[in-house]
């Protein structure tokens, strides 16, 4: 017998030892997913119930146990009127079905809705409701019995149910769990933890589990924000849509505040107030329809509450960003940052530096059938209620009895850490005990997975971002420990960088992200306002000379510090919107502004200019307006404008005006700024 074939024995035995009823071989899973649509957690716990044993023959007869439940009670959408029938003929029958629960005021009694048989109003005992609470709470998977009995003179369903018995865990007994946790190692329970999620811990290497285990974190910590960006196959959402049904994965990218956040008209709060966990799939694609939807990202992201009208909604959903990298990582490291799949408007300091990890999902493999465990692991519900209790805890105190933060942590960071500690903690030590080397093991993650955020921050919000060496001390030696981003140990173009950071000492991230905090602050070196970038209100009509100012204004900007156009804001502050600019579009709308203003940006100053001035709209006081955030260019930029006898002609923003400068001061300004 191989150390590896009698490490999964003896792990085997502890599991069946110390959660009995509650495991599952995975192979049995997979065997009898393929020929019954029903839910995994549904499938596992009959599993669970019949399977759980080391006896091939007792999981052979089991296995066709289980199979024929399915086949003769599992109630499929399809067929709910035939087993209606056999209801009403017989009198009396057992199905599978979901039950959710709601009192009825009027009648002061229970009503029951059976899911797949498409049957409410249905009679059920107040005892019933009492013993098995999560009926009220979103329903519970049962084995049902029902029975029939049809009055003319009733008013209810002639449906009735007799006796329920959950397939899903109907209470949570936490102490058992702590009790049968005592039994493993960290490194077993770790094991424990992957298999439960379908994964054969034996053939992954140390620091893999790790992340698969960080995987977990969004599921037991509220309000966890995470990232994980690597090549494709790597499953990196397989987790988020399988493994809890209380996680959702959001595909296709396309949502709105409404569906996200709270719908105004409805007045319902969205997804983060429905699940634990919100899931993004393929970030490349993410693009909200609302102008402000990035911006209540980043505000709930920050808080775990945001504004609607005149409500603050809190929520504790996690959300999660996953993503495919197609360049190799050690050339996004030498020529860009790791955040490259992410929308543009998303590659924003303010929005990344909410994250409280990075997941380097380069580093895990991509799946192939051996990492998938044919061994025994905990069914999926039983998981994934465990790790909805932990998030009713807080572990995040726990680093604070051995170890204390380095100055380099600024309080976000510190923030990030504790959670990701906390999240860690509650996954590996859920009864609580453990010692000063599980805590530092811990820590040391999430030391580096924060710092692999604060790496990509310093490459695109600047100075600010400099401190990156984020390190703990040791109470007991006083020793410090740096974290170290596998990615970035010794790269060496890193004092080159510094050096050209230290040119520009601001950037838009330090401007204020609100559009009516920048109207509240008044122009300056790095804010103007415009009424209009194409309509003459004088004339009226268009008027060419606006389109060209509102270029020179970027060009300004682009030649200098950086900074911010407003357009549809005048010059006392006040929001007058673009509606007489819609009129002059053939496309009157965001998109078609922003089309006209980046075809207007190009055709002045060329493409690569163009790609330094990001363009987006918010809405003040129910009047549009658009917002330029310009980045410092890398070389000069002039401006050429079409039709125009003036070419190469070049702007800077002095102060807080747009200035042109002669030929000669532009070469002593370019010579001064570039070379």
């Amino acid at each position: 017998m191989t150390s590896d074939t009698a490490m999964n024995v003896s792990l085997d035995s502890l599991l069946t030892r110390h959660f009995a009823g509650k495991v599952v071989r995975k192979d049995l899973t997979k065997l009898v997913k393929e020929g019954a649509n029903v839910p995994v957690y549904v499938l596992e716990y009959l599993l669970g119930m019949y399977c759980a044993s080391d006896d091939e023959e007792i999981i052979r007869d089991g296995l066709e146990t289980a199979k024929k439940v399915l086949s003769t009670n599992y109630v499929r959408p399809d067929e709910a009127e035939k087993v209606k029938s056999k209801i009403r003929e017989r009198g009396s029958y057992k199905i599978i079905d979901k039950v959710t629960v709601t009192l009825n005021e009027k009648r002061d009694a229970y009503d029951a809705l059976l899911s797949n048989l498409g049957t409410k109003g249905v009679q059920i005992p107040d005892g019933t409701v009492r013993k098995y609470e999560k009926l009220l709470a979103g329903g519970i998977w049962s084995i049902v019995t029902i029975e029939y009995l049809y009055d003319e003179s009733q008013r209810t369903s002639p449906f009735f149910i007799t006796e329920l018995k959950p397939i899903q865990m109907p209470n949570m007994d936490m102490d058992e769990l702590y009790e049968g946790r005592k039994a493993f190692t960290e490194d077993q329970w770790l094991d424990v933890l992957l298999r439960s999620t379908g994964m054969e811990p034996s053939r992954l290497d140390p620091h893999v589990k790790w992340h698969l285990l960080a995987r977990l974190i969004p599921f037991v910590e509220n309000n966890y924000n995470v990232c994980e960006l690597g090549p494709r196959g790597t499953g990196k959402s397989h987790i988020y849509k399988e493994i809890s049904p209380n996680s959702i994965l959001v595909s296709g990218g396309h949502t709105t505040v409404a569906n996200l956040f709270y719908n105004m008209a409805s007045r319902l709060v969205g997804l983060v107030g429905f699940w634990d966990v919100v899931a993004f799939d393929e970030v490349a694609g993410i693009k909200f329809k609302d102008a402000d939807g990035v911006q209540i990202m980043k505000d709930y992201m920050a808080s775990g509450s945001f504004a609607r009208g005149r409500d603050s909604i809190n929520a504790n959903a996690a959300m999660v960003f996953v993503g495919n990298i197609n360049q190799p990582v050690k050339t996004l490291v030498k020529s860009s940052h790791l955040l490259v799949p992410f929308p543009e408007e998303m590659v924003d300091a303010a929005f990344v530096d909410r994250f409280h990890a990075y997941i380097p999902g380069w580093e895990i493999p991509k799946m192939r059938p051996e990492y998938f465990t044919d061994r025994y692991g905990l069914i999926v519900d039983y998981l994934a209620e465990y790790l909805r209790e932990m998030r009713k805890q807080s572990f995040a105190d726990t680093l604070d009895r051995y170890f204390k933060l380095g100055n380099a942590l600024n309080q976000r960071d510190t923030i990030a850490v504790r959670r990701t500690v906390s999240g860690l903690m509650k996954l590996l030590y859920p009864h609580g005990d453990f010692d000063k080397d599980a805590v530092r093991r811990c820590l040391e993650y999430a030391l580096v997975t924060r710092r692999r955020v604060k790496e990509q921050l310093r490459r695109i919000g600047g100075v600010e971002f400099k401190d990156v060496e984020l390190s703990y001390i040791d109470k007991d030696t006083s020793s410090e420990v740096v974290a170290e981003v596998p990615e970035y140990t010794g790269v060496a173009f890193r004092e080159e960088e510094e050096k050209k950071e230290e040119k520009s000492q601001v950037r838009i991230s330090d401007i204020p992200h609100s559009v009516t905090d920048l109207i509240a602050q008044g122009e300056g070196s790095q804010l103007e306002f415009k009424s209009s970038a194409r309509w003459n209100s004088k004339i009226p009509g268009k008027d060419p000379a606006l389109e060209l100012s509102v270029v020179k204004t970027i060009a300004g900007f682009m030649n200098a510090e950086g900074g911010t156009l407003l357009i549809g804001v005048n010059d006392s502050g006040s929001a007058v919107g673009l509606a007489d600019d819609f009129k002059l579009l053939p496309k009157r709308d965001y998109d078609g502004y922003a089309l006209w203003l980046g075809r207007l940006l190009i055709d002045c100053m060329g493409k690569p200019a163009a790609l330094n001035a990001k363009i987006s709209f918010e809405k003040v006081d129910r009047h549009d307006v658009c917002r330029v955030d310009v980045k410092p260019a890398g070389k000069s930029g002039f401006v050429n404008a079409p039709k125009s006898k003036n070419r190469d002609e070049f702007y800077v923003r002095i102060n807080n005006q747009t200035q042109q400068l002669s030929m000669e001061d532009t070469l002593e300004y370019v010579k001064s700024r570039w070379s």
